[in-house]
């Protein structure tokens, strides 16, 4: 059973603080074993790398196999049900819709002393998609990564999974296919983070690199951050509804264990004004478990770490989302605009009775990579912009010179660099 927190109780404070501190991943101590496969893959490259996949994955690699041919994708599309593939298109389809409309403007003006100024967007050259393997294949992330790069404009995309035990769900390779990523290698883990970074023999390095998995991939961008961008570092899955009484409980409490069902290190948290209504959740969470395939995870994924919180009105729940920040929020209310205008922290956000997060995972259009583990404070979901660089664009005219230049100048003094100044009088000289 989930704990139960009451608002307006003495001790709320406390128990909320401790709901919030409560350490929900085990941090392996991973980070030597990843520096020393990183430095592995970078001193002896492919031999390496297929090395370390043949003992981690059982996969069998060689030069030879490493790259997924074109009629292999097309085998493991055609091993896909026509109801995949059709839901795959829909999926794709609002997923690219959406994102187009991400696509930002290059703007270039003139100011009052003549200068132009603007800037404009370019699409990275390369992204390393990361996809987990084994029980953890989510064609849903493949579309969610890959199209957006796509809309983008990067150039090229490359997909590295593991093929645990020499296999890769079909349906992931079909997704890929259908995201136009045709570059795929048979290799995971932190030997896969290392061969997009530094590159091997069979495998051309990368710009970026996107996607989840487990603690050794997420070590290992850690350690090649820098040398290569990164999108995140992702924590367990997370999940914040606010519901009044006048929803169905046997709804809300298939939304809490959506994610539940993620791993055991997930959490879910229900906030309600009534406490007769959290009762029915309650309940309705017991009975859904029983039935539900994943119960094992659920069940201990809501007993650990699922909570459900009574407030004497569900206005006070703005300041609770805020603190909490959700991956994902809820608003099963009436009026649920009412609730969004107060809330400013949450990865996305769900709004009215009839709009499951699940919606959002597969087929709605927005993405479904978002921050966890409270970084929604400061953080957004993947989205066009990850895979575009801004830069900046300035022409100064003689008039603009003339008019800044001294104040330049005299900034560039201050701060004891001149040879910063020289470089404006040089100009400044020859506009008068």
């Amino acid at each position: 059973m989930a704990r139960r927190l009451d608002a307006s109780a003495p001790g709320f404070a406390a128990q909320f603080g401790a709901l919030l501190n409560a350490k929900r991943a085990e941090e392996e101590d991973v980070a030597g074993v990843v520096r020393g496969i990183i430095a592995e893959v970078r001193t002896r490259g492919d031999a390496a790398l297929m090395e370390l996949t043949n003992k981690f994955d059982a996969a069998n690699v060689s030069a030879a196999t490493l790259r997924l041919t074109a009629a292999e994708i097309d085998a493991a599309e055609a091993q896909c049900s026509k109801a995949q593939l059709d839901a795959l298109a829909v999926a794709a389809g609002r997923i690219e819709a959406y994102h187009r409309r991400q696509l930002p403007k290059d703007e270039w003006f003139t100011d009052d002393t003549g200068a132009g100024l603007g800037w404009r967007w370019t699409a990275l050259d390369s992204v390393g998609l990361y996809v987990p393997g084994g029980t953890a294949a989510y064609p849903s992330s493949v579309l969610m990564n890959a199209v957006p790069a796509r809309v983008a404009g990067v150039g090229r995309i490359v997909m590295v999974t593991p093929a645990s035990g020499g296999a890769i769900q079909p349906l992931v390779l079909a997704a890929a296919k259908l995201a136009g990523v045709a570059e795929i290698y048979r290799v995971g883990g932190a030997q896969a983070i290392a061969a997009l970074a530094y590159g091997t023999d069979h495998i051309a390095a990368v710009d970026k690199i996107v996607g989840p998995g487990n603690a050794y991939v997420a070590a290992a961008k850690r350690e090649v951050f820098g040398k290569v961008g990164i999108d995140s570092v992702a924590g367990p899955s997370e999940i914040l509804v606010v519901a009044d009484a006048a929803n169905n409980p046997d709804w809300i409490a298939a939304d809490l264990l959506s994610q539940a069902e993620h791993d055991a290190s997930s959490q879910s948290i229900l906030i309600t004004d009534d406490a007769a209504f959290a009762a029915r959740v309650e309940a309705a969470v017991e009975q859904a478990l029983r039935l539900l395939p994943r119960q094992k995870i659920a069940r201990a994924s809501w007993t650990a770490y699922g909570a459900v919180i009574v407030v004497d009105k569900l206005d006070a729940a703005a300041a609770l989302v805020d603190r909490i920040a959700p991956e994902h929020l809820e608003i099963a209310t009436a009026e649920p605009g009412l609730l969004l205008a107060q809330v400013r922290h949450a990865g996305a956000i769900f709004l009215g009775r009839h709009t499951p997060e699940a919606m959002g995972d597969y087929i709605a259009g927005p993405n479904h990579v978002l921050p966890t583990s409270r970084t929604a404070r400061f953080s957004s979901g993947l989205s066009v912009l990850d895979f575009l660089k801004r830069t900046t664009l300035l022409h100064c005219a003689p008039g603009t010179v003339a008019q800044l230049g001294p104040d330049a100048i005299a900034l560039a003094e201050a701060e004891g660099l001149d040879g910063h100044a020289r470089a404006i009088a040089a100009r400044l000289n020859a506009s008068r």
